[in-house]
């Protein structure tokens, strides 16, 4: 039985929600014979997901009611102007959480930090849970621009900036080796533990997005190293207060922005793979944590 979101109602067990994308299909099955959306959320619900994880259209809200999947939602933000009648429309199709890609790779800390908190102040003006992901190409892309983004949201607001974690990007910028994934990128424990939004990219330290399987349903080894690191970060999580007593996700496998490459197998099948395992690693997670 499916779980049935309401923006009121909190689980009394911490609950993993994951969300398919429907990027993790392009060219499935084929480049010829690429599903229809309506096909694409049949096998979201047959894989097993709650929901799904798009910039959210009339078609895709029809879709997903008629199939009890939840909907996480997200675009870039440049411009304030342009971001609100984005979030009105998406909170118009009931959406909830929304990722924001925060403006570019050039834009200095100091705005970074200002255009936030006006974005998550009037998102909390629209009762939305916006959040800020860490991502390439945006401002928030080094640990060091981060880092200092979120100083600056703190210092304003006395609070913690919502984030949508993609650890992947930290990863590939420092070239961190799986004995120190852990180590190096939890290191902003309140961050996390005060955030929903995940992300669930699987990296090495050369490569933002590595293959789930080998092809024939086989684990990779990267991917091996990877689980050990989501399930450190969901036993942190647990551990802390657990806004909503739930925590949205994404096995974000795409096709295309250079992540793929060519002789891996496809994401989708990936992805349908990466959900049981996160799902696994969420089981012993619950185990560890208090």
């Amino acid at each position: 039985m499916k779980f049935q979101m309401t923006l009121s109602s909190t689980p009394k067990s911490p609950r993993l929600i994951q969300c398919a994308s429907p990027w993790s299909m392009h060219d499935w099955p084929s480049r010829r014979r690429e599903w229809a959306l309506a096909q694409k959320l049949d096998a979201i619900d047959a894989a097993g997901f709650d929901g799904v994880c798009a910039y959210v259209t009339p078609e895709l809200k029809a879709g997903a009611d008629q199939r009890g999947l939840v909907l996480m939602s997200g675009f870039d933000c440049g411009d304030l102007a342009v971001a609100k009648p984005r979030l009105e429309a998406q909170k118009k199709l009931g959406v909830h959480f929304i990722n924001i890609q925060l403006l570019n790779h050039d834009t200095p800390p100091e705005k970074a930090a200002v255009m936030a908190v006006r974005l998550i102040k009037l998102s909390r003006s629209l009762e939305l849970g916006v959040h800020i992901e860490v991502h390439r190409d945006t401002a928030t892309e080094t640990p060091e621009k981060f880092t200092e983004i979120v100083r600056l949201y703190q210092k304003a607001t006395r609070e913690i900036m919502p984030v949508t974690w993609d650890h992947s990007h930290f990863a590939i910028s420092k070239h961190v080796m799986p004995k120190d994934y852990s180590a190096r990128l939890l290191a902003w424990p309140e961050s996390i533990q005060h955030s929903q939004m995940f992300h669930l990219r699987p990296f090495n330290s050369q490569h933002c997005q590595v293959p789930v399987t080998d092809g024939r349903g086989r684990p990779t080894p990267e991917f091996c190293d990877y689980l050990a690191f989501v399930e450190d970060l969901f036993t942190l999580w647990l551990k802390g207060p657990r806004p909503g007593n739930t925590l949205w996700t994404c096995p974000e496998l795409g096709m295309s922005h250079g992540y793929h490459v060519s002789t891996n197998p496809h994401p989708w099948p990936d992805a349908i793979a990466a959900r049981k395992a996160y799902a696994g690693a969420w089981r012993r997670a619950l185990k560890r944590a208090p």
